[in-house]
């Protein structure tokens, strides 16, 4: 396994334990040579997940481009790269679990708001706001009701 630090090959496993209720092993990795730690998952390869877009377009899905819209919502809080990527998995994993084949983008987006709102409830908002694309300050309002009315 790579570093993804300083790309050198050798890595030792620090710790391994199974997640997804047994159908994947997260592995805690250290770097022998650059002393730097990373999480890996190791998973049964999956037939490729499509997702259906809101024109109808089908492409593969991509755990990065969800990763990345965590990260963005996750800006400047208190959460660890780590924190973020495994609940990532969590939600990618719920996908799979739940969807066979075909995802259509808005159950993707829905699950992901889902997940979010016992995150980080800011993250949740700045989710929602590019998600549900509010135009005005009423939506953000009305977003809030529900996440206050939840509490």
């Amino acid at each position: 396994m790579l570093c993804p630090y300083c790309n050198k090959e050798d890595s030792r496993v620090i710790d391994s334990r199974a997640v997804d209720d047994g159908h994947a092993i997260r592995r805690r990795r250290g770097c022998v040579h650059c002393g730097k730690r990373f999480t890996t998952f190791e998973t049964v390869e999956q037939l490729p997940l499509m997702v259906v877009k809101h024109d109808g377009t089908r492409q593969i899905f991509d755990r990065n481009k969800l990763l990345n819209g965590l990260i963005r919502a996750c800006d400047k809080r208190d959460k660890s790269l780590e924190s973020i990527m495994t609940l990532a998995h969590d939600i990618e994993q719920a996908i799979r679990r739940e969807f066979v084949q075909e995802v259509q983008s808005k159950e993707i987006g829905e699950m992901t708001l889902k997940k979010l709102k016992n995150f980080d409830q800011v993250a949740y908002i700045r989710f929602a706001s590019v998600y549900r694309k509010f135009s005005d300050i009423s939506s953000f309002r009305h977003e809030l009701d529900v996440l206050l009315a939840d509490d």
